[in-house]
């Protein structure tokens, strides 16, 4: 039984979607992972981690339109605004998503579907440094 643990440092652009499969997956391969579990932790309240297509980019956008009026900058209902009109929504949208990934490590690749990618997803308007921490435990 192996243990491993790294971190991976996403600079965003600000709001959107960034993909860290071949990243995430670089790292199974070289160290050589052949069957266990892959946890990945996203250390922010502002932005999340999710499993999503990533084929068609209007899938990625339909997302962001939708959770733009789920939770607009800029609400009167909203009382935390220390950051600036996006803060609160930012943590609404986290909150609605996760922060935590399980992915299954099989012959030594993740078992993603055919259309699946990792995507950090940035809740802020600003570019920020993201950290994703990843677990693998098993053989």
């Amino acid at each position: 039984m192996r243990q491993a643990l790294h971190e991976i440092t996403i600079r965003t652009r600000g709001r959107g979607f960034y993909e860290i499969t071949d990243e995430v997956g670089g790292w199974i391969s070289e160290n050589r992972f052949q069957n266990g579990l892959l946890t990945l932790h996203l250390r922010h309240t502002s932005a999340s981690l999710l499993i999503q297509e990533n084929a068609d980019p209007d899938v990625r956008r339909d997302l962001e339109k939708f959770f733009s009026r789920l939770a607009p900058d800029g609400d009167p209902m909203f009382i935390h605004t220390t950051e600036g009109e996006d803060d609160m929504p930012a943590h609404v949208r986290t909150a609605l998503t996760a922060v935590n990934l399980s992915i299954p490590i099989g012959q030594g690749r993740m078992t993603l579907g055919t259309w699946q990618g990792i995507y950090v997803w940035e809740h802020r308007r600003a570019p920020h440094s993201r950290h994703v921490v990843a677990h693998f435990i098993g053989d």
